[in-house]
């Protein structure tokens, strides 16, 4: 799973006091330069304007990394044990750091999520995850549109 790094606890309390609505879904560092940060909301969708406010606000890490604020779109990611059980039912992708059950790659339906593993439904065979073995997850597009 994509674990807390300092980036990530440095950019929630950044945003904590000005933008309580926001969940900072996640911090990633795809080159040792550049910072993308998804977010998201409950009470409505991520417009533009939200997004310049958090970069605006977000400015001081300007002066270490190229910064991206985004919205997670349809196939959002999945980080935090929350995350997942809110998507219970859903399709979705899953790649670990080492072999489970002989694969790296899991693509099905979530069918249980725990604090500690998630269960998927590949073609009727429940594959069991332990949350620590996933190196990246998100949700997958079915083709209905809108947010969990």
């Amino acid at each position: 799973m994509h674990k807390e790094t300092p980036l990530q606890t440095q950019v929630e309390t950044m945003l904590r006091d000005g933008f309580p609505e926001v969940e900072v879904l996640l911090v990633d560092k795809p080159t040792p330069n550049r910072v993308r940060v998804f977010i998201d909301r409950d009470a409505s969708p991520v417009d533009t304007d939200l997004l310049e406010q958090v970069t605006r606000e977000l400015s001081p890490l300007r002066e270490r990394y190229a910064l991206e604020v985004s919205s997670p779109g349809i196939e959002r990611p999945l980080v935090k044990p929350e995350h997942y059980a809110r998507v219970v039912g859903s399709p979705v992708a899953v790649r670990t750091e080492q072999p489970v059950d002989g694969r790296r790659s899991f693509k099905g339906v979530l069918t249980e999520a725990h604090d500690e593993s998630i269960t998927i439904d590949l073609d009727g065979e429940p594959v069991r995850i332990p949350l620590e073995a996933v190196r990246a997850a998100h949700l997958v597009d079915d083709g209905r549109g809108g947010k969990p």
